[in-house]
């Protein structure tokens, strides 16, 4: 570690929790070791635990071989990289979907930007089985992306637990690989598919939601995104019994199966599932075809799905650090 540079600033002191101002620390973070830390997790770990001030870990470009964890207990915390392009962690472990996550975050109120999350496992060239590979795992609530890219192959974003917004992110798979039972909205984020790595007639699968109760809030909502890349794919299949997906506004290409979803290991049991698309379009979102069980939402149920009060109706969003 080169000698500690906490910059601290009334410039910084934004947000203002309950009748006290918290400040904002900025942690460098810089493999040719001018900063603070030489590796991210280090920088993560000098955060004390049940910290209440947000602490922004600036991270400078280049390439980091690390496996990433944010505790529960370290909150507001802010991962902010030179850009989706030019600070990439990568790390490659696989089959125990649990543990297999490059970055896994915990804790609640967390921001991340600028960056590029990689599990590299599945890469063509290394000539591995395909077994899931976790990208990044966000299991707290109240979580934010912005610019944020994640690659991988089999369950790249494991979107598991809490409320979460994924704005303008780049998402990168072929089966599973936005998956999770989060409360999410996805906006203005990049779809890629890379189906055609699984063999000619095999389609990719880009969500499998996990929702267990028809009274659960969480479901996936996707909206002015890109769905793009190779092969063909399903939009989504149920993870779990209730699963519940929404693509509003899409411009889907013509890799989206005509069919759209399948039932996995629900069928006869698809009344539950509450797959739905509305005002969609591009060569994939002709519904001419799509299978007979998709659901029909009424406006108010679009209205509310397709806004951030499906994520934030107590106003989480306006106390984030972006």
């Amino acid at each position: 570690m080169i000698g500690l540079r906490i910059e601290l600033s009334n410039a910084q002191i934004h947000k203002r929790y309950g009748n006290r101002l918290y400040p904002y620390k900025t942690i460098v973070v810089d493999p040719k070791r001018r900063g603070c830390f030489s590796t991210i997790q280090s920088a993560i770990d000098s955060i004390p635990s049940n910290n209440r001030y947000w602490t922004s870990i600036n991270i400078k470009a280049g390439y980091y071989r690390e496996k990433l964890t944010i505790p529960y207990d370290k909150p507001y915390i802010i991962i902010q990289g030179d850009g989706m392009s030019k600070t990439l962690v990568e790390w490659d472990d696989h089959a125990n979907t649990m543990q297999s996550a490059t970055f896994f975050t915990m804790a609640d109120n967390i921001v991340v930007k600028y960056i590029t999350f990689k599990n590299s496992y599945n890469d063509p060239e290394k000539r591995n089985p395909w077994l899931p590979a976790v990208a990044a795992m966000v299991s707290g609530d109240m979580s934010y992306f912005y610019g944020v890219g994640f690659l991988g192959f089999q369950d790249t974003l494991w979107d598991d637990n809490g409320r979460h917004y994924f704005h303008n992110c780049f998402i990168q798979g072929a089966v599973d690989f936005i998956f999770g039972a989060g409360q999410s909205l996805y906006e203005g984020c990049t779809i890629s598919v890379i189906a055609q790595a699984l063999g000619p007639g095999v389609p990719g699968i880009i969500t499998a939601q996990g929702r267990t109760n028809p009274n659960d809030a969480n479901g996936f909502v996707f909206k002015h995104c890109k769905i793009y890349g190779d092969g063909t794919t399903y939009l989504g299949r149920p993870w779990r019994a209730y699963a519940r997906v929404f693509f509003y506004n899409n411009n889907m290409s013509n890799i989206v199966n005509p069919l759209g979803w399948d039932p996995w290991n629900f069928v006869g049991h698809e009344d539950r599932i509450q797959f739905s698309e509305y005002l969609n379009y591009g060569y994939g979102a002709t519904t001419n075809y799509r299978v007979k069980w998709t659901k029909n939402l009424d406006m108010n149920t679009i209205n509310t799905m397709a806004s951030l009060s499906f994520i934030d109706n107590d106003g989480w969003l306006q106390n984030q650090q972006f």
